[in-house]
């Protein structure tokens, strides 16, 4: 799915106007059936709603799923804020609802008087959307905080009133803290943001189906991974095929006591499908590995590298100087597809000039704290993703920068927000079995882009399944291994 920009959406409405042809508020109308058929599945029939009405589009959406809740029997108040200036289709809902439900409608210009509700009412944030260039004030600011400061649960319509669709919140800004948003058509690039995740709440997309020509022919570099997405980039196997099919991985992982390291990946990249996995540890770990993976080959020397498909170097390594004079060996020889994780990614913050060997694809792993040591500290998540994708374009490598809807920066500028995944896989280990899918799909002749994308989805759909057996606090990464076969499976349902 592509995310565009504010600006990009407003340019779709009208395209959609001008090109199904549609009215403005029939578009309108259109949007809050949508919407409506989404409450009746979130909210029980005859459930007590107030609506705070804007001025613009947004209050107008809010008007018109007002009316259309209370013809169905919801028991609706609807509140319309405005300084006496309204949009035309804002002005056109008012005068629909106030036709057929005046006792239902009331009105505030100058103050704003906090409406007596139950404890148990729904209330409807409509009072501003994508298109605010200014932080709230007045009535509205007065609105904004009354809402916060309640405890009902509270629904914004297409993103929480004073959030900008672009950016992280600052710390003086007054803005709606939703517990769900109806976004409309698209998600906001700001939903993906962690500093804004206390404003969004759950956040469901509504088709209001903006002209499919339009979204096709608008171009943005954002998108946003579902399964849709990415079923057509898994291969189907040949009945004919053989291990030597699926290529040999090689894995760098585990120093003295970190062998689980080094168990977690080389699991990982055989359960995404590596015909072989070799495991080049510590000595120490031979017995430890080949007795919880005996699958694997354990390599203690290595003569050559031309019989490995793909890499995988960096968990659980250390950072001493023979594991650094190891990985510089490597990416001076490198010609094959390969990905760099954690304790690689801390030798070359330790030897900057590492940099330029990194071969054009290679893929890289970082968590946000490893990202900011090896290119700078980020103010904010915007920041942090910006500068993620020009280093991506810099080196010409693919960052995959984990974390909830972990970004995958291509090398040509396109970005690329997952849809998987949950809080239960923010515990150690996670990272290894990413970094052992990933390794695993390379060796399948995979694109590395494919190879990123198709591995960072698979692992977050595993630990989704997994989390059905288990719960937030107890999931671990070996759960999500086990669920690798189901997740293959599910992908390729249509």
């Amino acid at each position: 799915m592509k995310i565009f920009t504010t600006s990009q959406i407003r340019e779709l409405d009208s395209q959609t106007i001008e090109r199904e042809p549609i009215s403005s508020i029939a578009l309108m109308e259109r949007a809050a059936d949508r919407m409506l058929q989404q409450f009746k599945k979130d909210f029980s029939f005859g459930k007590e709603v107030l609506i705070l009405a804007g001025p613009g589009n947004n209050g107008g959406d809010g008007l018109a799923l007002g009316r259309m809740l209370i013809q169905i029997g919801y028991d609706v108040q609807v509140l319309l804020l405005h300084k006496g200036k309204l949009s035309p289709d804002c002005k056109t809902n008012k005068e629909r609802l106030v036709e057929f439900f005046p006792d239902f409608f009331a009105e505030q210009t100058q103050k704003f008087l906090p409406p007596e509700i139950s404890s148990q009412a729904v209330v409807v944030d409509a009072l501003f959307g994508s298109g605010i260039t200014r932080p709230l004030e007045g009535i509205f600011r007065d609105a904004a905080e009354w809402l916060n400061s309640i405890d009902n649960r509270v629904l914004s319509v297409d993103i929480p009133s004073g959030l900008d669709g672009e950016t992280c919140v600052s710390k003086d800004d007054v803005i709606v803290r939703a517990d769900s948003t109806y976004t409309l058509q698209f998600p906001k690039l700001a939903f993906l943001f962690p500093e804004n995740e206390r404003f969004v709440g759950n956040w469901k997309v509504i088709d209001i189906q903006l002209h499919p020509k339009a979204i096709a022919e608008t171009s943005t570099n954002y998108n946003y991974l579902g399964k849709k997405e990415i079923q057509d980039v898994l291969k189907s196997r040949s009945r004919f095929s053989h291990k030597g099919t699926f290529g040999h991985a090689l894995i760098w992982a585990g120093k003295k006591g970190m062998a689980g390291a080094a168990v977690l990946v080389s699991q990982s990249a055989l359960r995404a499908g590596a015909g072989l996995v070799s495991v080049h540890s510590g000595e120490e770990n031979r017995v430890i590995l080949q007795t919880a993976v005996p699958e694997a080959i354990f390599v203690n020397e290595l003569n050559t590298l031309d019989n490995y498909n793909a890499f995988a170097f960096g968990p659980g390594l250390g950072t001493e100087k023979e594991t650094a004079e190891m990985l510089f060996e490597l990416l001076k020889n490198l010609n094959r597809p390969c990905v760099l994780d954690a304790d690689a990614l801390n030798i070359i913050f330790n030897h900057q000039e590492f940099l330029d060997f990194i071969p054009a694809n290679t893929i890289l792993t970082p968590h946000p704290k490893e990202f900011d040591r090896l290119f700078g500290h980020s103010k904010n998540s915007r920041e942090r993703i910006e500068k993620a994708s020009a280093k991506a374009q810099e080196l010409q490598v693919i960052i995959v920068l984990k974390g909830a809807n972990t970004l995958v920066a291509l090398p040509d500028g396109t970005y690329y927000f997952n849809s998987t995944g949950n809080p239960g896989m923010a515990v150690g280990g996670m990272g290894d079995v990413l970094t052992g899918i990933i390794a695993g799909l390379l060796t399948q002749n995979y694109t590395p882009e494919e190879s990123a994308l198709l591995g960072v989805f698979l692992h977050g759909l595993a630990g989704d399944l997994a989390l059905s057996e288990q719960s937030q606090e107890s999931l671990l990464p070996r759960d999500v291994i086990k669920k690798l076969g189901a997740a293959f499976n599910l992908l390729r349902e249509r």
